[in-house]
């Protein structure tokens, strides 16, 4: 089996499992999650920063998913695309992480892309990308067994089709499935072109209690129209489309409301003028 190596292992994230696990064990300690974890849920939204910044918020979310019986897959919607980029998608192989490989689910690829027109990554061809890298070696750590089927998919109304038909195609072949977003919120300051509203603790207040608010709000609604809408007007989510498409999965899986579990942005951790917002949101079956 080809395995997709790791690229972001040692830089972004640690580079081996007896480190990872130790930072997961901290990550733990960071949030009280344990009465949420109790609930029906069919998956949740996470950033993907580098772990020192976002990795406590999205290992929580992803521990949320536990239950009494593991899924059989992990369906992950991230990377940065905008409305014109294609869909991308893993069929096959494997992916690298610290904790050891995780195996594509082939059977609920492989029908996503007899439905949808995908631009297929391999092991050895594909985009670099964190936003879903940075989520893997939490699903390994929590779920040993569990499979993958990692997509990219942009802010259209073709991604959320793709988002239904996961849950739908899943249901059909009796798998198992827990859905997540991965986004960052606001990127605020000249390190991004973004300084609508000047610098120092006022911006700081509007990133936190305004223009992340809102999208926060829109996801807690489980409005995945109003998420892209929202993102590509005020840009307060660089992955739009992976939020709102796992967004309506969660929602066909049974999904009828959302909590959010943790928000933080980037300046908490490191002050100054240029950051990003970071949420972590579960969605529960009522």
């Amino acid at each position: 089996m080809k395995v997709r190596k790791s690229i972001f292992s040692g830089s972004w994230y640690p580079g081996n499992a007896a480190d990872c696990e130790k930072e997961i064990q901290g990550f733990l300690k960071e949030y009280s999650t344990k009465t949420i974890a109790k609930r029906s849920l069919t998956g949740g939204i996470v950033p993907h920063a580098g772990w020192y910044f976002s990795g406590s918020i999205a290992c929580n979310v992803i521990h949320c998913l536990k239950d009494e019986k593991p899924p059989d897959v992990f369906v992950i919607f991230g990377m940065h695309l905008h409305p014109g980029s294609p869909s991308y998608i893993m069929t096959g192989g494997a992916w690298e992480t610290p904790f050891g490989d995780i195996e594509i689910e082939t059977s609920l690829a492989g029908e996503l892309v007899e439905q949808f027109s995908f631009q297929i990554e391999t092991a050895e061809y594909y985009t670099q990308d964190n936003t879903i890298e940075l989520q893997l070696p939490f699903i390994k750590y929590f779920f040993e067994d569990t499979k993958i089927v990692p997509m990219g998919v942009p802010p259209t109304q073709q991604s959320l089709e793709i988002g239904k038909a996961v849950a739908d195609i899943s249901n059909r072949l009796g798998l198992r499935v827990k859905v997540i977003g991965s986004t960052d919120l606001t990127h605020y300051g000249m390190n991004y072109g973004f300084v609508t509203h000047g610098t120092g603790q006022a911006a700081l207040d509007w990133v936190r209690n305004e223009n992340d608010r809102r999208i926060i709000d829109a996801m807690l609604a489980m409005d995945p129209d109003k998420v892209i809408t929202e993102a590509l007007e005020n840009q307060n989510a660089c992955c739009s489309g992976a939020a709102a498409t796992a967004i309506v999965a969660a929602k066909q899986l049974g999904a009828d409301k959302a909590e959010a579990i943790a928000y933080a942005t980037s300046y908490d951790k490191s002050p100054g003028d240029s950051f990003v917002g970071y949420a972590g949101i579960v969605f529960e079956k009522g």
